[in-house]
């Protein structure tokens, strides 16, 4: 009987273990993988100043996506998903890199002061700067029509960043944007985004948190509840921090898009009809101007041209979650 026990109890925490690393693997996944498709259209769509249709929900952007897909197969839904991960290396390492040889501090202790903040803020802004011309090759592979674009290699981002900064390699118009005045936008739109999901991502934790220590689970879904109070508030909390900050900031990322793909000749698809490709060939001078531009040509919903992608992206992530909970319960239901 003892053994029993002692297999019973081994069993169910090597499950528990397992399923909450599947369960985190599953979100990361959805959010880096099954949404990519979402991000390229929300990207096309923030940068085609022609666009008739601003797709501001996910029915038109649902529509699209087939046209596209009909017209050119699924890797024009795909594209520059490779380099997108480069970019999230390449802005980790950095962190890890400054924030080893400086004393700016990568992570806030519990007694925090202005001065961590400030430090830790800089840290990010730093960051932000040096990952900015990878983060523009990488937009551009994920916006560029797959019709006129050749294969790209897994490392071009890389080659294109650096040539980006030295002023070598694929050739631009004029109308390019210095990185200098590129920085600006960037660091403003990555830090807002860092603290708005920051807080957003605390105050849930901190609700869902108190509203289970409130809570009283029977005896028999005791086990099951506390293993789903172990795993999801952490994953609630980060959904619902990218969700409002993505949403608050959509304004700011359509500038900023726009304003890194300025003079990269680059051609994207044609929006509207699903086939056919558009060239970008704006003239802002500054993020005051591409503002201003924005607001009189194409009114203020054109700030949120494509968002109904992440209406599309956010619901996904949430169906994803909650089968992923569905199956998680019934696995511990049967253990136990």
């Amino acid at each position: 009987m003892l053994l029993y026990n002692l297999l019973f109890l081994f069993l169910s925490e090597q499950l528990n273990r397992f399923a909450g690393f599947g369960i985190g693997l599953a979100s990361l996944f959805t959010e880096n993988v099954l949404a990519h498709p979402c991000i390229v259209l929300r990207r096309q769509c923030q940068v085609n100043y022609h666009a008739r249709n601003y797709h501001l929900t996910p029915f038109t952007i649902v529509n699209i996506m087939y046209s596209i897909n009909k017209a050119q197969g699924p890797r024009a839904l795909w594209k520059g998903m490779g380099s997108t991960f480069i970019v999230q290396g390449i802005t980790l390492g950095t962190e890890g890199i400054i924030s080893e040889f400086t004393p700016l501090p990568r992570e806030l202790s519990h007694k925090w002061s202005l001065k961590q903040i400030g430090g830790h803020l800089l840290l990010k802004g730093l960051t932000y700067v040096v990952a900015m011309p990878f983060y523009s090759a990488s937009l551009i592979e994920t916006v560029q029509s797959e019709i006129i674009r050749d294969n790209p290699g897994i490392l071009d981002c890389v080659k294109e960043g650096i040539g980006r900064v030295v002023g070598m390699g694929v050739p631009h118009s004029k109308r390019l944007l210095p990185l200098v005045v590129l920085t600006f936008p960037t660091v403003l739109h990555g830090v807002l985004h860092y603290i708005i999901s920051s807080v957003i991502q605390k105050f849930v934790l901190f609700v869902l948190k108190r509203e289970n220590s409130h809570s009283l689970p029977t005896e028999t879904s005791n086990s099951v509840q506390s293993m789903l109070d172990a795993y999801f508030p952490e994953l609630i909390a980060s959904f619902a921090a990218s969700l409002c900050a993505d949403v608050m900031l959509y304004p700011l990322e359509t500038v900023l898009h726009r304003l890194h793909i300025q003079g990269t000749r680059t051609i994207i698809d044609n929006t509207d009809l699903g086939y056919e490709v558009l060239p970008i060939n704006t003239q802002y001078e500054g993020m005051r101007d591409c503002i201003n531009t924005i607001k009189q040509e194409e009114g203020m919903l054109g700030f949120y041209k494509g968002f109904g992608a992440v209406v599309v992206q956010y619901t996904l992530h949430v169906a994803v979650l909650q089968l992923t909970k569905i199956i998680y319960s019934t696995l511990l239901q049967n253990v136990a």
